[in-house]
Protein backbone atom coordinates (compact mmCIF):
# COMPACT_ATOMS: atom_id res chain seq x y z
CA UNK A 1 0.00 0.00 0.00
CA UNK A 2 1.63 3.17 -1.21
CA UNK A 3 2.32 5.98 1.56
CA UNK A 4 -0.53 8.26 2.29
CA UNK A 5 0.26 12.10 1.29
CA UNK A 6 0.64 14.47 4.50
CA UNK A 7 -2.56 16.25 5.45
CA UNK A 8 -0.97 19.73 4.32
CA UNK A 9 0.05 18.74 0.85
CA UNK A 10 -3.36 17.04 -0.01
CA UNK A 11 -5.07 20.84 1.40
CA UNK A 12 -2.71 22.52 -1.06
CA UNK A 13 -3.38 20.60 -3.89
CA UNK A 14 -6.95 21.25 -3.84
CA UNK A 15 -6.44 24.35 -2.87
CA UNK A 16 -4.83 25.20 -6.51
CA UNK A 17 -7.18 22.66 -8.00
CA UNK A 18 -10.16 24.56 -6.39
CA UNK A 19 -8.58 27.97 -7.64
CA UNK A 20 -7.63 27.12 -11.09
CA UNK A 21 -7.52 29.12 -14.13
CA UNK A 22 -9.80 28.74 -16.61
CA UNK A 23 -8.37 26.25 -19.00
CA UNK A 24 -6.13 24.26 -16.71
CA UNK A 25 -7.60 21.04 -16.41
CA UNK A 26 -7.91 18.80 -12.62
CA UNK A 27 -5.79 16.43 -14.93
CA UNK A 28 -2.66 18.94 -15.59
CA UNK A 29 -2.69 20.16 -11.61
CA UNK A 30 -2.42 15.87 -10.83
CA UNK A 31 0.66 16.25 -12.69
CA UNK A 32 2.29 19.29 -12.10
CA UNK A 33 2.09 17.36 -8.26
CA UNK A 34 3.19 14.31 -9.45
CA UNK A 35 -0.16 12.74 -8.07
CA UNK A 36 -2.94 10.38 -10.34
CA UNK A 37 -5.74 12.57 -11.30
CA UNK A 38 -8.00 9.86 -9.56
CA UNK A 39 -6.36 11.03 -6.55
CA UNK A 40 -7.07 14.20 -6.92
CA UNK A 41 -10.49 13.81 -8.21
CA UNK A 42 -11.28 11.44 -4.81
CA UNK A 43 -9.68 14.67 -2.57
CA UNK A 44 -11.58 17.08 -4.34
CA UNK A 45 -14.66 14.85 -3.37
CA UNK A 46 -14.06 14.27 0.14
CA UNK A 47 -13.81 18.17 0.39
CA UNK A 48 -16.90 18.83 -1.45
CA UNK A 49 -18.36 16.05 1.25
CA UNK A 50 -16.85 17.41 4.13
CA UNK A 51 -18.33 20.96 3.31
CA UNK A 52 -21.32 20.05 2.98
CA UNK A 53 -21.82 20.76 -0.86
CA UNK A 54 -21.99 16.66 -1.59
CA UNK A 55 -23.89 13.80 0.22
CA UNK A 56 -21.92 10.99 2.12
CA UNK A 57 -19.81 10.40 5.16
CA UNK A 58 -17.45 13.14 6.03
CA UNK A 59 -13.86 12.31 7.28
CA UNK A 60 -14.98 14.00 11.20
CA UNK A 61 -17.97 11.28 10.64
CA UNK A 62 -15.69 8.37 9.41
CA UNK A 63 -13.51 9.22 12.90
CA UNK A 64 -16.06 8.55 15.17
CA UNK A 65 -17.80 6.19 13.49
CA UNK A 66 -14.35 4.33 13.51
CA UNK A 67 -13.72 4.97 17.24
CA UNK A 68 -17.55 4.19 18.17
CA UNK A 69 -16.81 0.17 16.39
CA UNK A 70 -13.32 0.04 18.04
CA UNK A 71 -15.01 0.51 21.27
CA UNK A 72 -17.80 -1.49 20.39
CA UNK A 73 -15.29 -4.08 19.67
CA UNK A 74 -13.77 -3.48 23.17
CA UNK A 75 -17.02 -3.70 25.08
CA UNK A 76 -18.03 -7.37 23.70
CA UNK A 77 -14.49 -8.54 24.04
CA UNK A 78 -15.00 -7.63 27.78
CA UNK A 79 -18.18 -8.50 27.90
CA UNK A 80 -17.15 -12.25 26.70
CA UNK A 81 -14.41 -12.47 29.50
CA UNK A 82 -16.47 -11.88 31.84
CA UNK A 83 -19.60 -14.18 30.88
CA UNK A 84 -16.73 -17.34 30.64
CA UNK A 85 -15.72 -15.76 34.09
CA UNK A 86 -18.91 -16.12 35.65
CA UNK A 87 -19.58 -19.34 33.93
CA UNK A 88 -16.36 -20.87 35.59
CA UNK A 89 -17.17 -19.66 39.22
CA UNK A 90 -20.82 -20.72 38.66
CA UNK A 91 -19.12 -24.64 38.02
CA UNK A 92 -16.55 -24.16 40.71
CA UNK A 93 -19.00 -23.19 43.46
CA UNK A 94 -21.74 -26.25 42.70
CA UNK A 95 -22.13 -28.92 45.25
CA UNK A 96 -20.40 -32.33 45.50
CA UNK A 97 -17.09 -30.29 43.22
CA UNK A 98 -13.95 -29.23 44.87
CA UNK A 99 -13.38 -29.54 48.53
CA UNK A 100 -15.28 -31.37 50.49
CA UNK A 101 -16.12 -30.21 54.67
CA UNK A 102 -15.36 -33.54 57.13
Amino acid sequence: MPKPYPREFRDDVVRVARSREPGVTVEQIAKDFGVHPMTLFTWLRQVDVDDGARPGVGRTESAELGEARRRIRLLEQENEVLRRAASYLSQANLPGKGTTGS
